[in-house]
């Protein structure tokens, strides 16, 4: 209990503080996770999938950190590292600072208190075979903890803090559906108070009523039990609401790191930007305007064989030479805003010289709304110049006196059957052949 007492007097200030002021929980240096591919009889690795390929981030004790990023670009398996559920390739962890990188299973048990891991399906991480209070009560009997008036008392208080009924202790979880599911593992990563919470798409099992009050749910946790968290989501507008900051993830790397504000008003990344122009906006006066949807061109390539240089450039309306060839460094451009970019959306051009644009760029332009591409233009050399050799006026001035050439045809045809009056149903076919005709010559 004195530790309890102890932590409900010290989380408080430790909350009151500026972002910078905090004590760093966890830092991440150089961390990697490649699995590998095997082949032949002697099982010898050919190729490795590179889910997870060099990031850098530290995260501060009472903040939220969330994390996003298309499908397959390494947000879970970077989730499972840093909670060591999964043994590193390279890099390190220091989670207060102790370095927990190489810890064998008997040295990171008593870890096991302080870190805590919510999973993404609420199926598959939970033992059928169980009680709903075997399951949330495995935390103490695995650390051994006695809880004050008795583990059954806890595991009750448990379920009912995240929204289930106290009764429902002796159930099992086949008995409740996928979002009462979801709660019964936030109650248990929750059971023993851990300092740091990853929560792996934690509400994305659950309906949209009951998302809210999950969210709130563990904002209240947050304030009240001082938890850090690293929130694994896809949902852009549930991370703009529980995270402090945004780390942006696009095949294994980390491409923009910033706080909220800064990422949502002004991304200085190109994912990032097409990130945020496929949030959709709730407001009925919108509907019908034009939307500045910026729409990627393919799939995410092949972590087993990863682009050379930036690896977005494949995919980016702004590529150039240096983007092909040289992989662009996570640096901070602005205050508490880190990207990795050589032509940064936003902010002046780090590769100014560099201005004839790759066909892969030029093709992805041509998804990409003219908006967008005035406002990349102006802090992108290559664009710009991109811009300006487009013959796009000329195109447009043709189109006009095209459209009054058949104009006039269509006039001319239709004048003639007004003439006469009686062979009207004879002269109609021909009136339009003769108006099909002058549209094919124009």
């Amino acid at each position: 209990m004195s530790e309890t007492k102890k932590s409900d007097v010290t989380v408080p200030a430790q909350a009151s503080a500026p972002a910078t002021e905090r004590e760093v929980l966890l830092k991440v240096e150089g961390l990697q996770k490649h699995f590998p591919i095997r082949k032949g009889l002697l099982q010898r690795q050919v190729a490795a999938v590179k889910a997870v390929d060099g990031i850098d981030f530290e995260v501060r004790k009472g903040e939220t950190l969330g994390v996003v990023g298309e499908s397959g670009c390494g947000k879970s398996t970077m989730g499972r590292v840093i909670t060591r559920l999964q043994d590193p390739t390279g890099g390190t962890i220091h989670f207060e600072g102790k370095d927990i990188t190489r810890l064998n299973t008997a040295g990171m048990r008593p870890l096991r208190r302080d870190i805590q891991m919510i999973f993404q399906d609420p199926y598959g991480s939970l033992n059928p075979r169980h009680t709903i209070g075997s399951i949330v009560s495995a935390p103490f009997r695995l650390q051994g903890v006695e809880p004050e008036g008795g583990v059954k008392k806890e595991v009750q208080r448990l379920l009912e803090l995240v929204g289930l009924s106290p009764e429902h202790y002796n159930r099992y979880p086949h008995e409740f559906s996928g979002g009462q599911r979801q709660r019964i593992g936030i109650a248990r990563a929750l059971a023993l108070k851990p300092k740091l919470v990853v929560a792996d798409e934690p509400v994305s099992a659950l309906d949209v009523s009951i998302q809210a009050q999950v969210v709130n749910l563990m904002d209240d946790l947050q304030q009240e039990l001082g938890l850090t968290y690293v929130i694994i989501a896809h949902d852009l507008s549930v991370v703009r609401h529980v995270s402090d900051r945004i780390a942006v993830m696009y095949l294994g790397k980390i491409v923009e790191l910033a706080d909220r504000t800064s990422l949502y008003e002004s991304p200085m990344h190109p994912y990032t930007k097409a990130l945020m122009s496929a949030v959709p906006v709730p407001d009925p006066k919108r509907r019908g305007a034009k939307s500045e949807r910026i729409l990627l061109r393919g799939d995410v390539p092949s972590p087993i064989s990863p682009p050379s240089g930036c690896r977005f450039h494949t995919r980016c309306w702004k590529a150039t030479e240096i983007c092909k060839t040289t992989e662009p460094p996570l640096l901070q451009l602005r205050p508490g805003q880190q990207v990795a970019c050589h032509h940064p959306e936003n902010f002046e051009d780090q590769a100014p010289q560099d201005t004839v644009l790759l066909t892969a760029a030029k093709e992805a332009a041509e998804l990409v709304a003219d908006e967008v591409l005035a406002e990349s233009a102006e802090t992108s050399a290559a664009v710009k110049a991109a811009v300006a050799e487009t013959p796009e006026e000329p195109a447009e001035a043709e189109e006009p006196a095209e459209a009054e050439e058949s104009a006039e045809a269509a006039e001319e045809a239709t004048d003639e059957p007004e003439a006469s009056a009686e062979p009207e149903a004879s002269e109609e076919p021909d009136a339009s052949d003769e108006s099909e005709a002058t549209d094919k010559k124009g």
